[in-house]
Formats: structure tokens, sequence, C-alpha cells
């Protein structure tokens, strides 16, 4: 299975009190650039989250945006500041004392001096959220690899029916030559013919300048090696797993046996199935960007 660089996929899922989302898109690349963006506090989290992106993904660039709501409880601790409480009431008692005021003190007025409670926010769990972030992460991954898939294959058709057609105007160069060969003949007997005139043609010699120029538009050793090329194109997708860059390099040869046969006779024929070819090759490049 081959997959495509372009994909999304998005999780959220609510573990030790926090809502996590997590939200992965990717486009073509040829390296893997993969940049992650998440909560400061949770900075902790980054390595572990591009090792996982690392194993999953072997190229494109790829964006992964990481949010968290806020825990309910459990990670605040609240106390009272009793040496500080105990100097209000005191103060206050002398206040009633001293001046006869009434003494009023109750638990909603001493809450006015929020200075008498201790808030302490207990210390995150790193490895736990660590494993939280992770765990919604795959879930987002799942989806991200399967649209990624489901493009694969698309693309896979795509390139297995091209290849199909470049197979198809091989085996037409194949037919045309013996064909240019014997037209080549043909036109060389009729020249020495009108050059000659009523002397006799040396057959010998026609054979010779034939087989000189057979031998210089031969092209058996670059179809042999196209058809070698498609086999190995065939090969690659049957296997699948992360292609582009070896399909690259293939269609780097592909190229180079196609403008080998364009430069050898001057068949106007055979030019033209060069330049099909040569289109057919473009568009499966253009294809090819867009694989892992």
């Amino acid at each position: 299975m081959i997959k495509s660089m372009t994909g999304y996929g998005r999780a959220v899922k609510t573990m030790h009190g926090r809502e996590f989302t997590v939200e992965i898109r990717s486009v073509n690349n040829r390296y893997l650039d993969a940049n992650v963006k998440l909560p400061r506090v949770f900075g902790f989290a980054e390595d572990s989250v591009k090792a996982r992106i690392k194993q999953e993904i072997s190229r494109g660039k790829v964006d992964v945006f990481i949010s968290a709501g806020a825990a309910e409880g459990g990670d605040v601790q609240i106390s009272l500041n009793r040496s500080l409480l105990e100097g209000y009431l005191s103060a206050m008692r002398a206040i009633a004392a001293d001046y006869s005021v009434q003494d009023d003190i109750s638990v909603t007025a001493l809450t006015r001096f929020s200075d008498i409670f201790l808030v302490e926010k207990q210390p995150e769990d790193e490895q736990q959220i660590t494993g939280d972030i992770l765990s919604v992460l795959d879930e987002a991954l799942e989806r991200f690899s399967a649209m990624r898939a489901a493009e694969g294959a698309a693309l896979e058709a795509d390139l297995r029916a091209r290849a199909a057609t470049i197979l198809s105007l091989v085996e037409k160069v194949e037919a045309r030559s013996p064909v240019t060969l014997a037209e080549y003949r043909a036109r060389l007997t009729q020249k020495m013919q009108e050059v000659l005139q009523s002397t006799s043609i040396d057959e010998g010699r026609i054979l010779q300048e034939a087989a000189i120029y057979a031998d210089k538009i031969a092209v058996d050793e670059e179809t042999v090696r196209l058809r070698s090329h498609l086999s190995q194109l065939d090969a690659m997708l049957t296997t699948g797993g992360a292609i582009g860059r070896k399909l690259d390099f293939l269609l780097q040869e592909f190229n180079r046996e196609a403008n080998t046969i364009g430069s050898k006779g001057n068949d106007i024929e055979q030019a033209r199935t060069v330049v099909e070819i040569k289109a057919e090759l473009e568009k499966i490049r253009e294809q090819t960007q867009n694989i892992e």
C-alpha cells in the first residue's frame, strides 16, 4: 500500500480531567518536516510527540496542533494561612474591646482577607500527561493514515494505468523499428537506381548500408530497459511503503531511455511515440510528488 503525503486527522479525548484535542495536517515536501504546536505548559511532551510522528510518517510537511482544556480540580490545593488568620482575629477582637465596637466577626467577613488562603498548584505528572497526549495523537494518526491510504490507492490506480499506456507505446516502438528499416532500404534502393540508372545495383552495398543504418537506429536495448523499469514500477507499487524517492530516481531512468530512443533515426512516427511516452512520464512525475 502506498500513501499520499497529504492528509488530515483529528481526535478529541478526555483523560484525567483534561480534554485533549489533536489535529494533524500534511502537505507535500521532499523530506519530513514535523512542526508541533502545543500549550507551553506541556512543552515537555514535544520530543515524544515528534518521535511518534517519525515512526508513522517518513515524508511530508506535517503540522500537529495540540490543545488541552482545564482540569476539573484535583490539580489545585487550597489551605489556610493560620498564623495570618489568627493575627486578623486578634486585631479585630482588640478593636471590638478597645473601642467598644460590636464584635460581629463572621466567616464571611474573614474571607474578605484573601491572603489568609494559600492556593497551591500540585506538580504536573509529566509522564502521565505525555502518555495521555500520545494516546490522543495515536487516534488522530489512525484517521490521518486512513485518509492518506485512500488517496494513495487512487494514486496507485492512476500510476498503473499510465504504466500500461507506456507499455503499449513501447510495443509500438518495437513494432515500428523493422518498418523504419524496410522503408530506409526501399528509399536507398530507389536512390541508387536513380543515380546509376541503367547500371546494375550492387545488392551487397545496399545490404551493407542497411546494416549500418539498422545499427544506428536500433532501440532494442532501450526498449528492454524500459520494460525492466516498468517491472520495477509494478514491484514498487505492489510492495508499497515509502516509495516516493525511489520513484523519483526510477523516473530519471525512464526519461533517459526515452530520450535515447528519440535521438535515434529520423522517423516521424517514432518521434511522435516518444513524445507520448515522455508526456505520460511527466504525468507520473507529477503524481509522484504526492507519494510518501
